[in-house]
């Protein structure tokens, strides 16, 4: 019962990303602004491992490894940040 609940949050987090990412998608598409973009492809990146690991029957060793692309993610989502902050002190 337990796995099949986490399988259906699993899914809904994946939803919730790809959504994300085709929102932030939109707006990177009308204003050219780089942040979106990144954003966009660090969601993009979560909601395919979310995919990923819900649809797969993962044993204990292997799904570790579903967990790789977080700190790519989470990178690209500071990367994004501290280059548009430094873009903005250039400008001003």
């Amino acid at each position: 019962m337990m796995s099949d609940v986490a399988s259906v949050l699993t899914g809904s987090v994946a939803m919730a990303s790809f959504v994300a990412m085709m929102f932030f998608l939109r707006f990177w598409r009308q204003t050219r602004d780089e942040i979106f973009m990144l954003f966009g492809a660090a969601f993009g990146i979560d909601a395919a491992m979310r995919f990923a690991l819900g649809f797969n029957q993962a044993s204990a060793e292997v799904e570790p490894l579903f967990y790789l692309g977080r700190p790519f993610m989470f990178g690209l989502i500071i990367f994004a940040i501290i280059r548009k902050n430094r873009i903005g002190r250039r400008d001003s």
